[in-house]
């Protein structure tokens, strides 16, 4: 017995990196598992390494039709679903003025789609069953933003957009589903995957000396996604949290600065003054990755 006992969570593309991590985690301590992967095979061997608390599925998170198959999935085999970890995605990687039309709808599909589609359905579920009940139920919506989404990445415009949306979509949905007994956090996770080994090489690279912590190991992550899945965290909702190695914060959004109030309506030439004091006054931001 572990801290997810009894549980049921859907883990979307999970047949590898920190997907994969979530499921075997989760299933760990105690959950059923509805691994998710477009990649049938890559699900079904996370489902076999798992074994009965896991079943495979490889239907399309980024339609409502393929979204209801997954939780039909997760319902047949274990008879009720508690919670989803959205965590498929993909890059496609370019300079803004060399984006095209098909890399900005991909990932934006994937990404910020395909976070919409099983939540919807679930909510939709989790409601019925609080109207029916008069009990709120005890569920979970973990979605996946990054560090791109909340501060930036030069090359990544696509990308970033698609995990701010996420970022901001957790807060509205932690804001509208309490009441039913539903929390939504979200995770800006820094590990090696196939999204970011390619890309950071060097920094990432696996120590060669197993003695040494493997700070960009995905697995690191998986304790948080573990604990956010179980009853423990009930009072945790609408927060982003940044895993890094063994660092854990919880990342601030955007709030409203200091104010200079006219009470009257600007003339363009006197806004420069104002403008260039209000931005000493701010406290500096975070720099874009890769900048």
């Amino acid at each position: 017995m572990g801290i997810c006992d009894q549980r049921t969570i859907i883990v979307t593309g999970s047949g590898s990196g920190l997907g994969r991590e979530y499921a075997l985690l989760l299933a760990q301590e105690g959950a059923n598992v509805v691994v998710n992967d477009i990649r049938a095979d890559a699900a079904a061997a996370v489902a076999r390494e798992i074994g009965r608390q896991a079943v495979a599925n490889s239907d399309d998170i980024t339609s409502m039709e393929g979204a209801a198959r997954i939780v039909d999935a997760a319902v047949s085999n274990f008879g009720d679903v508690h919670g989803v970890v959205n965590n498929a995605g993909i890059v496609r990687d370019r300079m803004f003025a060399s984006l095209t039309e098909e890399d900005w709808d991909l990932v934006v599909k994937v990404h910020l789609k395909g976070h919409f589609c099983i939540a919807s359905k679930l909510v939709q579920r989790w409601r019925d069953q609080v109207k029916a009940t008069g009990q709120k139920v005890d569920a979970r919506i973990i979605n996946t933003s990054s560090g791109a989404g909340l501060q930036g990445s030069v090359g990544q415009s696509n990308y970033a957009a698609a995990k701010g949306g996420i970022a901001s979509l957790t807060l509205v949905q932690a804001a509208e589903l309490g009441r039913y007994g539903i929390t939504a956090n979200a995770l800006a996770p820094a590990a090696r995957t196939g999204m970011t080994e390619k890309v950071f090489t060097d920094l990432m690279k696996k120590p060669d000396d197993a003695a040494v912590f493997d700070h960009f190991h995905p697995g690191n992550v998986a304790p948080l996604v573990v604990w956010l899945c179980s009853a423990q965290s009930a009072a945790v909702t609408g927060r982003v949290f940044e895993v890094d190695g063994g660092k854990l914060s919880i990342a601030g959004g955007w709030k409203t600065g200091k104010i200079r109030d006219k009470k009257a309506r600007w003339n363009p030439a006197e806004l420069t003054e104002v403008v260039e004091t209000l931005i000493a006054e701010a406290p500096p931001a975070q720099k874009v990755y890769g900048t």
